[in-house]
């Protein structure tokens, strides 16, 4: 307490010394000025160059925060668990904050909307959604489509009648609305050729959707990992589908601003999570057991969904990727899920980093 008494008066009297020796150059400045018109000096100048000094010091500080935000499942959490990541930027004089779990991609998104995050994984369907409804994200690096991945599914209750996707004509399904369920329901039915509009979508969020399942409130549920090996091991589910009709890009989200003021460190975010990644898939069993940690699943849960989901490999979109991505945002535009037409290619972070690969 004496200590801090102490260096307040200290600080009090420099202050105090500072402003009293301000006041004195402005006084003399008066009267030199008075007596002639060759000389001319500006305290006020001085004055904004220090305020520009602290600015930029503000700034600085500001620029070397990277805020990830974090779904139930996927590699953030698994690195904010495994830290890595944190000391790698630590050494870049990148402070980390994480934030979340978040339950879907929709709420993840609103975090970073909201200025809460500035990076978080979320499948391309919600992302391309997000930026159609004037959401200022920006595609930061991608995960390309896995065609033989099981990371989703249209699931029933396992005494269902419902055998395969022509059955569920005139029932009930449910899907997050304008994301990955909704676009996994869709390309089902045109694969079948089934008329979209013989199957009623039920827009619920994964926490309500699973009960409604259960109970029997909808008759299927188009999601992904980990929610279907859960609601397979423990509840007895079963899918109709195995792959997917049209694989999906995994997209790391940026916030438009914080790629625009703070390239560099987001950058190193990116690839900081691209290594993880990597480190990760020659290490499986390490990648379950993070997921019984966040998520409280049990191991066999675990297990199932990391080797359902396929490996995890980040990398900057080249032009390949945007000519993909694109397609499937005007394919949205013509199913009328999206309000306008996304340019992907203006959709993606200034980051210096579409070179053709």
């Amino acid at each position: 307490m004496v200590n801090y008494l102490q260096e307040h008066y200290f600080r009090y009297k420099q202050a105090y010394s500072t402003r009293s020796f301000l006041l004195a150059v402005a006084y003399l400045s008066l009267m030199v000025t008075g007596c002639s018109q060759k000389t001319a000096v500006n305290p006020p100048a001085k004055s904004n160059s220090a305020s520009q000094v602290v600015s930029n010091n503000q700034n600085s500080e500001k620029n070397n925060v990277v805020r990830l935000g974090y779904q139930k499942g996927g590699i953030i959490p698994i690195s904010r668990q495994r830290g890595d990541l944190e000391k790698q930027l630590t050494a870049q004089n990148i402070k980390v904050e994480w934030t979340g779990p978040f339950d879907r991609c929709a709420t993840l998104l609103a975090a970073i909307n909201g200025n809460r995050a500035d990076i978080g994984g979320c499948g391309d369907i919600p992302t391309i959604s997000g930026i159609a409804s004037g959401q200022p994200l920006c595609i930061g690096s991608v995960q390309r489509p896995q065609p033989d991945s099981l990371g989703s599914a249209i699931l029933v209750r396992g005494d269902s009648a419902i055998r395969k996707p022509a059955d569920l004509i005139g029932k009930k399904v449910a899907v997050n609305q304008g994301g990955a369920g909704e676009y996994l329901l869709l390309k089902v039915l045109e694969k079948e050729n089934i008329p979209k509009d013989k199957v009623q979508r039920v827009y619920l969020s994964p926490n309500d959707a699973a009960p409604a399942l259960y109970q029997g409130s909808v008759d299927g549920w188009a999601v992904w990992e980990p929610y279907i090996s859960i609601a397979e091991l423990e509840h007895k589910a079963r899918r109709i589908t195995t792959t997917h009709p049209a694989p999906t890009y995994s997209i790391m989200v940026v916030r438009g601003d914080a790629a625009k003021d703070n390239p560099v460190a987001i950058k190193s975010a990116l690839t900081a999570l691209s290594q993880d990644g990597e480190w990760l898939n020659q290490h499986t069993d390490a990648a379950a057991d993070f997921m019984v940690k966040e998520l409280k699943v049990s191991q066999a849960v675990a297990k199932q969904a990391t080797k359902n989901r396929g490996p995890e490999s980040y990398v900057f979109p080249n032009a390949d990727d945007i000519a993909k991505l694109q397609k499937t945002a005007d394919w949205l535009l013509e199913q009328k899920i999206l309000p306008k037409r996304v340019d992907i290619a203006a959709s993606v972070c200034p980051l210096g980093t579409t070179a053709t690969r």
